[in-house]
């Protein structure tokens, strides 16, 4: 039996301006766009070589998933993007804008920063120490 997590659902506020976000300044592709209704769209954005687990952005529909915007993991580090090039990644997401709520750090596993999506999000820049 083989399975894996296909989508993890990011709740956003618009659906346009998160796609400008995740294409224009993490350089992710957008692999699906499909209008599902008035209000509901099927957006899926993943990382340029990603082959199995993408974003499916989720536009809030009521007043209580507008409220966990930015915060779905109750201040946590909710994402991880690793990279083959943490300096260079990490360089360039500065010069774009990304704030890094915490600098880089050589940890046992690797090199890490903390930044935040455009919601406030948490997320880890992490390239791992080769094997």
């Amino acid at each position: 039996m083989k399975q894996y997590i296909a989508h993890i659902a990011l709740v956003v506020e618009d659906y346009d301006e998160a796609i400008r976000f995740y294409t224009e300044k993490l350089n992710f592709i957008l692999l699906e766009d499909i209008v599902l209704s008035e209000t509901k769209r099927w957006v899926v954005v993943a990382p340029k070589g990603a082959k199995e687990c993408s974003l499916l952005l989720a536009k809030a529909a009521n007043e209580e998933q507008k409220s966990s915007i930015g915060n779905q993991t109750g201040g946590r580090v909710f994402l991880f993007l690793y990279t083959d090039d943490f300096w260079r990644d990490y360089k360039n997401m500065r010069e774009i804008g990304i704030n890094f709520v915490r600098p880089p750090v050589e940890e046992s596993y690797g090199t890490v920063a903390v930044f935040e999506d455009l919601y406030g999000n948490l997320w880890d820049l992490l390239e791992m120490k080769k094997k």
